[in-house]
């Protein structure tokens, strides 16, 4: 498959489908941390209709739920609703659009409800509640639960890359998108 993983600058998506022999690339405007097939820019300045699979990690600080007391009715939350749908607009069959529990579906009405999972079915012993807004996907199948609940993330002190960190992908759920819905 010819999969674009979009707004992803750590690699850890596109190497799981690398490593499932198939064609990818990644695209953010931030650099990749590791060596791979990637484009550093503007998404929206790219031609992705002959991508077989798109998945995408738009920035979440304005959509989710834990701005809303800083954000609710705000024109940073309302571009960041149009770039969302931006994404969602790409003429491609397959496509998945990945953010914490925030307000999509308030502010796209044609959005799907969302599949929502977590860290710990997929070997990672933390919470993260995360939807997966999908087109012509199944859901994913939890693959390794673990018992570990650590809220990690949540914990996360402030420093000057929190949001970078906080923004990285998890592994096992990278690698359960390769294996279930790269064929």
């Amino acid at each position: 498959m010819k999969v674009a993983v979009l707004c992803e600058f750590s690699g850890v998506v596109r190497d799981a489908f690398i490593k499932k022999g198939h064609d990818v690339i990644s695209c953010d405007i931030l650099a990749t941390e590791k060596p791979g097939p990637h484009i550093k820019g503007n998404l929206f300045d790219y031609d992705w209709t002959g991508y077989d699979l798109i998945i995408a990690h738009p920035p979440c600080t304005y959509i989710a739920v834990s701005g809303n007391r800083y954000y609710v009715n705000t024109q940073l939350r309302h571009k960041a609703a149009i770039f969302i749908k931006k994404i969602w607009d790409i003429p491609i069959k397959k496509l998945c659009i990945e953010n914490p529990i925030g307000q999509i579906n308030k502010y796209i009405s044609k959005m799907p409800k969302p599949q929502y999972i977590q860290p710990w079915q997929f070997g990672h012993g933390e919470t993260k509640k995360t939807g997966l807004w999908k087109r012509n996907l199944p859901d994913l199948i939890p693959t390794k639960i673990v018992q570990g609940r650590d809220q990690r993330i949540w914990k996360m002190p402030p420093s000057p890359d929190r949001g970078k960190l906080r923004s990285v992908f998890y592994p096992g759920i990278a690698l359960a998108m390769a294996k279930q819905w790269g064929c």
